[in-house]
C-alpha cells in the first residue's frame, strides 16, 4: 500500500491516557513505582506494562472495560476518518494497551479501521496473562514491526507518548504532542504539533496536495 497512518490510541484517539488511568485504578502500586521509570526511559515498556498487567486478577477485566467505556474521542477522529476514505488510505491502530479496551472505546466506528494491534489478555488464569503479536525488543507492542509487517510507501505515525517514541523516529510523517513531542525536540527530530484530529487532516491535506 502506498500510504498508511498508524495511530496510537491511548492519550491520542482519546482525550487522555486511558491507560495509565487504567493502571492507576486497577494496579495502583505497580503504577505508582513503574510509571515514572517508564517515563524516564529507565525501565522499558515491555517490563514495565508486562508486570502491571499480570499483578491485575482476570476477574476484574470485565471491570477495566466498563471503566473505559465511557471515554469519549478526540475532537475530529470521525472526520478524520472520513478524510482518509476518500482518499482510500487506510488507517491501523497500533496500541501498547489493551485490545479490549481499545475496541470498547472505537465502538461504531471499529469496522472503518484495517487492523488493531495492541496487548492481547488471556483471562483464564487468576491472573491476566498477556502477549502481543509484535513484541520485541524493549517494547511489548513494537509499532516499528507493524509498520514494517504492512511495507508502506509512506507511513504516517500519529502520537503522544514514550509508547510511541520508536514508532516516530521511524516514520517520515510524524504527529506528536505532549511527552512524545518532548522526546522528539530532545533528540532533534522534526514533527508536526497537533491538538486534534482536524489539525491532522488539515495539515495532510497540504501534504498530500503538493
Amino acid at each position: 500500500m502506498k500510504r498508511i497512518v498508524f495511530c496510537d490510541f491511548d492519550g491520542t484517539i482519546t482525550t487522555q491516557d486511558t491507560f495509565v488511568k487504567m493502571m492507576r485504578e486497577f494496579a495502583p502500586e505497580c503504577a505508582r513505582d513503574l510509571l515514572p521509570e517508564i517515563y524516564a526511559l529507565r525501565l522499558s515498556l515491555r517490563d514495565g506494562i508486562r508486570q502491571t498487567l499480570e499483578s491485575i486478577p482476570s476477574r476484574r477485566y470485565g471491570e477495566i472495560l466498563d471503566f473505559i467505556r465511557p471515554e469519549p474521542r478526540r475532537s475530529g477522529f470521525v472526520e478524520f476518518l472520513d478524510f482518509l476514505d476518500a482518499r482510500n488510505v487506510p488507517i491501523v491502530v497500533v496500541s501498547g494497551g489493551l485490545r479490549g479496551m481499545v475496541e470498547t472505546v472505537l465502538g461504531d466506528v471499529r469496522s472503518r479501521i484495517l487492523a488493531i494491534h495492541a496487548v492481547e489478555a488471556d483471562t483464564r488464569g487468576e491472573y491476566l496473562r498477556i502477549s502481543s503479536q509484535f513484541e520485541g525488543g524493549t517494547e511489548l507492542v513494537a509499532k516499528v514491526k507493524a509498520i514494517e509487517h504492512y511495507a508502506p510507501e509512506q507511513a504516517v505515525a500519529i502520537g503522544d507518548s514514550v509508547t510511541d517514541l520508536n514508532m516516530a523516529l521511524h516514520a517520515p510523517i510524524v504527529f506528536a504532542r505532549e511527552r512524545l513531542a518532548d522526546y522528539l525536540e530532545a533528540r532533534d527530530r522534526p514533527y508536526f504539533p497537533w491538538n486534534d484530529f482536524f489539525d491532522i487532516r488539515d495539515r495532510l491535506q497540504q501534504l498530500w496536495e503538493i
